[in-house]
């Protein structure tokens, strides 16, 4: 059976897009083959645990919609898996390693391990363990247990070669390999033992991961053979990248995943574009549903380049998304992202045709349509000045008795003319009057909805 994986470390405030475009890919790739995908939390690196960053990624994980097939304990589908709590299981392996002669004690200090290492750069050498403990294990099985100490992989001669589903073939000298620690002085494993045993525990098939874990690939790999088990398969896909092609971080635009929620982008939408970074759909498509993408989705067909994150072109999706919606299910819609504000529905869903073409995401919805819940409270240009031409436009109004859009242009126009000012100018201040902005939704229309008793007031201006 097919299992994938995504184990991301609660190292920051939510989850990257990156990390969700990389779920992606193995939540489709899982279901594509009838298989499973498990959540595992990655928490082994205690000094860069964000406090409340789990709880903050699952949450997220979930209003994405990206569920987990399995749990280790109690508590729905998105109780993960959590390294922490594993960690019997770590030394165990990591101890038959060094009974196998895969592995050793290393009781090294660190001011000795810096001095080491200092010395090797001050040669141009590569910066490695010297394995001064390796020579010494007789005598270091004695006194280890009270003594701190680590536990080192031995990594062996020759090249280490393996495939990748997305690359290709790839070789990789063990000389420039160092003798990594897989178990730490405090009984935590290192992210290389932890991820080999757990994936291979957790009958993991496809290994589907970022292009920054290619390096480490080959330190993976000779854990997996000293240990005798089968390699999965490796996939590892290109990171993000900003328009500019930099690297997609937080000082260019926003990359965690509840921001771009919070604004009102569909978690169907952000998917869809996701699917799009580092793959195509056979067809060209650009707008393509879940079940449609998993259907079509191959690692086979994984893009090399670097994939580009463009939050412009992420809301032109979502606009797209929005426009598929009936007014009744976009009403919905904002009516539960403002649910704070309590906006009246029946006004909300007489807006929804002056706006549904205008907006990208549901954050844009008050921004334009604030003004038929409650009259202006300023102005983007000052109309103070203007307080006679609007008593007029009041008494033309006055006279409307059927107060439709078309009625209420007629009557301005009329009154335009009559005044020998400019359509242009003349609706622009009528905008400004009513709606406080520059830019609305349609003036007329928005009047018809506002109703009359509503318009002539705000026409009154101190």
């Amino acid at each position: 059976m097919v299992r994938t994986r995504i184990a991301p470390s609660p190292t920051g405030s939510d989850v990257h897009v990156g990390s969700i475009a990389t779920a992606l890919m193995n939540y489709a790739w899982a279901k594509k083959n009838n298989g499973q995908f498990i959540i595992r939390i990655e928490d082994t690196d205690r000094t860069r645990i964000v406090e409340g960053g789990e709880a903050q990624m699952l949450k997220t994980l979930k209003r994405i919609g990206l569920v987990a097939d399995e749990s280790p304990i109690v508590g729905g589908p998105y109780a993960p898996y959590r390294q922490s709590e594993r960690l019997d299981i770590y030394k165990k392996y990591a101890e038959e390693l060094v009974a196998k002669g895969k592995a050793y004690y290393c009781i090294c200090t660190p001011e000795r391990l810096t001095k080491m290492r200092n010395e090797q750069q001050t040669k141009k050498q590569i910066p490695k363990y010297d394995r001064l403990c390796l020579k010494k294990q007789d005598q270091i099985s004695k006194i280890k247990d009270q003594t701190p100490h680590v536990i080192r992989l031995q990594i062996p001669e020759g090249q280490i070669k393996f495939n990748d589903a997305v690359r290709g073939e790839i070789t990789i000298d063990a000389k420039n390999i160092d003798d990594q620690v897989i178990l730490k002085s405090d009984g935590f494993p290192t992210y290389h033992l932890g991820v080999v045993i757990d994936d291979y525990l957790m009958k993991i098939t496809h290994v589907i991961r970022g292009e920054e874990w290619l390096p480490s690939t080959p330190k993976h790999v000779i854990l997996y053979r000293a240990f005798g088990w089968e390699l999965p398969v490796f996939a590892h896909i290109s990171l993000l990248r900003n328009p500019d092609k930099s690297k997609l971080s937080k000082r260019k635009n926003p990359v965690w995943t509840s921001y771009y929620l919070d604004q009102g982008i569909f978690p169907e939408a952000l998917l869809n574009y996701l699917a799009l970074m580092g793959w195509s759909h056979p067809e060209g498509k650009d707008i393509f549903s879940l079940e449609e993408y998993i259907r079509v989705f191959d690692i086979k067909d994984i893009q090399t380049s670097s994939p580009v994150f463009d939050p412009v072109k992420l809301e032109w999706m979502n606009g797209m998304y929005i426009r598929q919606k009936s007014i009744r299910q976009l009403a919905d819609q904002i009516l539960e992202f403002y649910k704070d504000k309590k906006l009246d529905e029946a006004l909300v869903e007489k807006s929804i045709p002056l706006i549904q073409e205008r907006i990208k995401k549901l954050s844009d919805y008050l921004t334009l349509c604030e003004f038929f819940f409650k009259a202006p409270e300023k102005y983007e240009i000052d109309i103070t000045d203007k307080k006679d031409f609007f008593g007029k436009v009041h008494s033309e109004l006055e006279k409307v008795a059927d107060w439709k859009a078309l009625a209420i242009g007629e009557s301005l126009a009329n009154l335009a003319k009559k005044l020998e000012i400019k359509n242009s100018q003349f609706f622009a201040d009528m905008r400004m009057v009513i709606t406080g902005k520059k830019i609305s939704p349609p003036l007329n229309e928005s009047m018809e909805i506002l109703g009359k008793n509503e318009c002539l007031k705000r026409l009154t201006i101190n």
